[in-house]
């Protein structure tokens, strides 16, 4: 392997290393809902940010590390992990973290583009994440269509749209950012 490559390889790996971080960091911030067994996160932020980010592959990759990290117990789903965590009623918002990043970054296109942006984060990114979530909070706590729909789909949209435009304006000056630490 010549020493550009391994030099664009090791600086793929420390970027998305550095992605897997940023979306363990993002889940300690939680606000509890009284009437819902999960909670808003920032960890949807997260996604957005390194799906827009990111070509397809290298966000599903990061979102799989942050998967098996959690899994095997490490503290990354707010400061818990384990295969509990990821069965528990969250469950299912875990799991879609990884559809989603496929899906957000395939349909980003190839340039900023805000509105494009936003429309793929809201219309894609959260429809995704919150339909998951919430179908996956249906069977695991019994509750019913009604109730988990209200709970793990509707209570939510205000704040992921919220989350979706920080995204998009907070990613063009990061691509900056990363493009500069490439050439260095």
């Amino acid at each position: 392997m010549s020493n550009e490559k391994r030099t664009n390889s090791t600086r793929t790996m420390c970027r998305l290393a550095m992605m897997v971080a940023f979306v363990s960091v993002m889940s300690f911030i939680r606000i509890p809902l009284p009437f819902s067994e999960a909670a808003l996160t920032c960890q949807t932020l997260a996604v957005n940010i390194i799906a827009l980010l990111l070509v397809p592959k290298e966000a599903f990759t990061v979102m799989l590390c942050y998967w098996l990290l959690g899994f095997v117990g490490a503290p990354v789903f707010g400061g818990m992990g384990g295969p509990g965590k990821l069965l528990g009623p969250g469950g299912g918002y875990f799991f879609s973290f990884m559809l989603a990043a496929i899906l957000i970054g395939l349909m980003k296109g190839k340039r900023y583009h805000f509105g494009r942006y936003l429309a793929v984060t809201i219309l894609v990114g959260i429809f995704v994440i919150d339909v998951i979530g919430m179908v996956w909070l249906k069977f695991v706590t019994g509750m019913t269509w009604e109730a988990a729909l209200m709970a793990g789909f509707v209570a939510f949209i205000p704040l992921d749209i919220v989350k979706c435009v920080i995204a998009c304006i907070v990613v063009k000056p990061l691509e900056r950012a990363l493009r500069i630490l490439e050439v260095r």
